[in-house]
This record gives C-alpha cells, sequence and structure tokens, in this order.
C-alpha cells in the first residue's frame, strides 16, 4: 500500500496533530457532536441572508427556548457561530474561519493523482 503524500491527503493523516491543534480542535468536535447543536449550524449556515433570528430556530425543536439557548452559546462559545441583539431579537450567523478548520481536517487539499 502506498504511504499518503502530503499533496492528497487531509491534514489528519499528513502529521499528528500537536497537543494544541487537538486541544483547539477537540472544542470545535464537541460542540458538533450534539443533534441539536448540529441541526442549528445547519439552520443558520443555510438560511437565507447567511444568519438567522433565534425565532426562525426555536419552533423546528420541541425543546424549550432556554435549552435553544444553551446550545447557542454552546456553538458561540466554540467560536463556530456570532450573535448580534437587534432589539428584542439575536440573529446568528456562522463563523466561516472556525466551520472551515473542523471541514479542512477530513478534507484531502487536492485530489489523488490518477493512476
Amino acid at each position: 500500500m502506498a504511504t499518503p503524500t502530503a499533496a492528497c491527503c487531509a491534514p489528519i493523516v499528513r502529521a499528528p496533530l500537536t497537543e494544541a491543534d487537538a486541544a483547539e480542535l477537540v472544542v470545535l468536535l464537541k460542540a458538533v457532536a450534539d443533534p441539536v447543536r448540529l441541526r442549528l449550524l445547519s439552520m443558520i449556515g443555510s438560511h437565507a441572508g447567511g444568519e438567522a433570528c433565534v425565532c426562525d430556530l426555536t419552533d423546528a425543536f420541541d425543546l424549550t427556548a432556554p435549552t435553544i439557548s444553551h446550545h447557542l452559546k454552546v456553538l458561540r462559545t466554540a467560536g463556530l457561530i456570532d450573535c448580534e441583539r437587534r432589539g428584542t431579537w439575536v440573529y446568528y450567523w456562522i463563523v466561516p474561519a472556525a466551520v472551515a478548520r473542523l471541514g479542512e481536517l477530513f478534507t484531502p487539499l487536492a485530489q489523488p493523482a490518477a493512476v
């Protein structure tokens, strides 16, 4: 079996993660390891205009508003989303660099050469 090269392989298989990188990435992975949080992240990212009001998110779940707020706080603390209060509502959007960092962990940088 051929050894993977740096040009074709995801960062996780190119070289061992440093302790600091692993500690940083585990926060992101833990944040999305919950089905509600993963759905919230997806709903926010796919919402028209790239941001979603909390009022657009709560009706999709059979959970209390404080529980939804807790999940949003976990995503925000991990750096995956950010928010802004506008009047009585809070609007959320994805932080592209954080989500990209998570995705790049497992995504090859280039397609392997054809054999």
